[in-house]
C-alpha cells in the first residue's frame, strides 16, 4: 500500500513497500558479476564460493541493490500519483530484517509549486529606447584617436589630459608615511590613476613650480595608515607633455583595422558596431525590466532543494572565476549563504518562464533562433563558422534557444503591462 502525506506546502512524504525478493535477486546477480573478476587469496577468479563472496561483498551488494530498488519503486509511485518531484528524495528504510517478506520505506521530497502570477496588465514597466546619432559615432572615433595619442613636450601650464612628471612628498601629522613620496613620477591628468583631489592640484601649475596642499584620503583607501586622514603634500612639476591626436586619415583607419584605409568605411563600421552593441544593451535592459516585473507579481513557495542546488552552482562558478583571476587560492570555498538571494531569484524566474512558455505557447521558432545565431556571429571575423559551431552541438544551440524564449516572454510582458518609454543617451546606454 502506497500513501503520500503532505508535510508542508511543497514537502511530501511517500510511504511504500518493496518485495524482499526484488532486492534478494538483485543481490545474487551482483555477487555473480563480482565473482567473475574478484580477487580473493586462495581462490581463482570465477571459482570463488558464494558464501565467501557473501562475506566479502554481501554488504556492498545489498546496499547497491536496495538503493536501485528504492529509486525504481519511488519513481513508479510518484508517476502513478502524477507528482512533479523537485530535487532528490531522502529515503528512510524502516525494515531492518532481511528475512522479512517486504521492505518498508519512506521517502521525503519536494514537489514543484504551482506558479501563480498576478495581473500583468496592472504592472508598470519602463521600456528603454535609443537612436544612434552621428555625434555618437564621432564621439567613439574620438575615443579611438585618444587611445592612439602620442605626447609632445610643451612649456605652458599643466592641463587636464596632459602627461606630467612630478616629484612629491606627503606627511601625516608632520611625518612621512609609507608610499607618500616619489621622484620623477609620471601622471596622466584626468586618467584617475591618482586620487582626483591630487590630480586637480597639479592642473594649472607651471614647470619648475613647487606647491603644497592638504587633502583627505577616502575612508576605504587601501593604505590603512592614511585612510580617512588629512595629509599634506608638496609637489614639484618637472615636465608637461600635451596629447597629440592622430589625424583622421587613411593611416589612422588602417591602424584600427580598415585594410584599405578608407575613412568613410571606418565610420560605417563604427556605426554598425555601435548599432549592434546598442541593440544588445537595449535587449538586456528591457529584459531585466520585464523579468523584474514578473518577479514582483508572482507569489509562490520555492523548492528548498532547487535553491540550494543553485546556491552551490553560483558558489562554484564564482570560486572558479576568482581562482582564474588570482583572487582566491585553488580549492578555497565561499559561504553558500552569500548566494541565497541570487539563487532564489534565479529559481523563481526559471519557474515563471517555464510556466509562461507552456501555458501561452511561447516556444522559440527555429527561424528566430537562426536570426539570433547569425546576429551574434557578426561579431566575429568568419560569421559562417560561428553559425556552424552553434548548430554542431545541441547544448550550444540550446543556449540560444533559451535566449529566444526569453525574448518571447519579454514581448509577452510588454504587450500586456503598463509600458512607459524612456529614451536613453549614449552615455547612459553604454554605462559611462
Amino acid at each position: 500500500m502506497t500513501s503520500v502525506e503532505t508535510v508542508s506546502a511543497l514537502e511530501r512524504r511517500l510511504s511504500a513497500k518493496i518485495p524482499q525478493q526484488a532486492v534478494s535477486s538483485q543481490v545474487a546477480d551482483r555477487l555473480k558479476r563480482i565473482g567473475k573478476t574478484a580477487k580473493i587469496a586462495g581462490f581463482r577468479p570465477g571459482k570463488i564460493p558464494g558464501k565467501i563472496l557473501e562475506q566479502y561483498y554481501g554488504t556492498e551488494a545489498r546496499r547497491e541493490a536496495l538503493g536501485d530498488a528504492l529509486q525504481k519503486s519511488f519513481v513508479e509511485a510518484v508517476e502513478a500519483q502524477s507528482l512533479k518531484v523537485a530535487g532528490d528524495p531522502e529515503f528512510t528504510v524502516k525494515t531492518n530484517d532481511w528475512n522479512a517478506d517486504e521492505i518498508e520505506y519512506s521517502a521525503t521530497f519536494e514537489v514543484y509549486p504551482e506558479v501563480v502570477l498576478g495581473d500583468v496588465s496592472g504592472i508598470s514597466v519602463v521600456r528603454s529606447n535609443y537612436e544612434l546619432s552621428d555625434a555618437d559615432v564621432d564621439s567613439t572615433i574620438a575615443t579611438l584617436r585618444k587611445q592612439r595619442a602620442t605626447y609632445a613636450a610643451v612649456t605652458r601650464k599643466a592641463e587636464n589630459e596632459d602627461k606630467v612628471t612630478i616629484d612629491f612628498a606627503g606627511t601625516l601629522d608632520g611625518k612621512p608615511f609609507e608610499g607618500g613620496e616619489a621622484k620623477d613620477y609620471p601622471v596622466t591628468l584626468g586618467s584617475g590613476r591618482m586620487l582626483k583631489e591630487f590630480e586637480d592640484a597639479i592642473v594649472g601649475m607651471n614647470i619648475g613650480e613647487t606647491k603644497s596642499f592638504d587633502m583627505t584620503f577616502p575612508e576605504n583607501y587601501h593604505g590603512k595608515d592614511v585612510a580617512g586622514k588629512k595629509v599634506t603634500f608638496q609637489i614639484t612639476l618637472k615636465s608637461v607633455e600635451a596629447q597629440v591626436l592622430p589625424e583622421l586619415d587613411a593611416e589612422f583607419a588602417k591602424s584600427v583595422g580598415i585594410a584599405d584605409g578608407d575613412v568613410s568605411r571606418l565610420k560605417d563600421e563604427v556605426r554598425s558596431n555601435l548599432a549592434r552593441e546598442a541593440a544588445r544593451r537595449l535587449k538586456g535592459r528591457n529584459k531585466d525590466a520585464a523579468m523584474d516585473a514578473l518577479l514582483n507579481v508572482a507569489q509562490f513557495d520555492l523548492p528548498r532543494a532547487l535553491v540550494e542546488w543553485e546556491m552551490h552552482n553560483l558558489m562554484r562558478q564564482t570560486a572558479e572565476e576568482m581562482e582564474q583571476r588570482g583572487m582566491m587560492k585553488k580549492g578555497s570555498h565561499l559561504p553558500p549563504e552569500l548566494f541565497r538571494e541570487r539563487a532564489e531569484k534565479r529559481v523563481k524566474l526559471g519557474l515563471i518562464l517555464a510556466d509562461l512558455v507552456e501555458k501561452h505557447q511561447l516556444k522559440a521558432a527555429p527561424e528566430k533562433v537562426r536570426a539570433l545565431v547569425e546576429d551574434y556571429a557578426q561579431n566575429f571575423e568568419h560569421p559562417e563558422e560561428v553559425v556552424r559551431w552553434h548548430y554542431a552541438e545541441p547544448s550550444r544551440y540550446q543556449e540560444l534557444e533559451n535566449l529566444a524564449l526569453e525574448e518571447n516572454v519579454v514581448d509577452w510582458v510588454m504587450a500586456r503591462a503598463k509600458v512607459t518609454d524612456q529614451v536613453l543617451s549614449f552615455a547612459d546606454l553604454m554605462g559611462n
